[in-house]
């Protein structure tokens, strides 16, 4: 019998289109993002956010393991019962490890692909300076692909699938999504029911960041 620590993969969700939140009034669940900790490539201030590179390599730094240990003892409102739902990317699955351990979760972590870093495209492992330049992009065109990065619209569309298929499969739960920072800023754009493309007005969450979702 697998113990509570073994790791379990989630298949992608098939669902296509944008923000799957629309559809839902109310939500049957709690929801809350952190952002992975400090990382390697943060402190290297490099872009990793291609599946080869971020899986095994660029986990957190030292700054970062702290920085996720403080956030979960100062942040009360997670415990034994949480469900942990994480990005595979090293930094963030490291992040969730030392979550469900200090939180003594009872069920495994789950790894769920759809909440990977944003594809960066062409500027993969260059300097970190180039994220302004995306994000003016994106301001304009929320469908843009320009330079190869991966649209607005369709993280919007891969980051809200995972919300409305937990709604689908559970009722009164509280969990915890530990994923990168322009994925969870899309996502905290569809939980306040606004274009995607707004994501940069909302308040930034720092690595090891804690935040819960609610619907505006």
């Amino acid at each position: 019998m697998p113990s509570p620590r073994d790791v379990v993969y989630r298949k992608p969700y098939q669902r296509t289109g944008l923000n799957y939140l629309l559809e839902i009034n109310r939500l049957r669940n709690r929801y809350f993002a952190m952002r992975h900790g400090h990382s390697i490539a943060n402190q290297q201030g490099i872009i990793v956010s291609h599946p080869d590179n971020g899986r095994d390599r660029f986990g957190l730094s030292e700054l970062g393991r702290a920085q996720v240990k403080e956030s979960l003892q100062n942040f009360g409102l997670l415990d034994v019962n949480t469900i942990i739902v994480s990005s595979d990317f090293s930094r963030a699955r490291e992040s969730a490890e030392i979550a469900s351990n200090l939180l003594d979760c009872v069920a495994a972590i789950s790894f769920d692909l759809r909440l990977r870093e944003r594809n960066f495209g062409e500027l993969e492992l260059s300097s970190d300076s180039g994220y302004e330049d995306v994000w003016r992009e994106d301001a304009v065109n929320p469908d843009s692909n320009h330079r190869g990065v991966e649209s607005v619209n369709e993280v919007m569309s891969r980051v809200t699938s995972v919300v409305t298929e937990y709604e689908d499969q559970y009722s009164d739960a509280t969990i915890l999504l530990v994923s990168h920072g322009d994925a969870l800023q899309i996502l905290q754009t569809a939980f306040a029911r606004m274009e995607g493309s707004a994501h940069r007005q909302l308040d930034h969450l720092h690595t090891s960041q804690i935040r819960q979702l609610q619907f505006s």
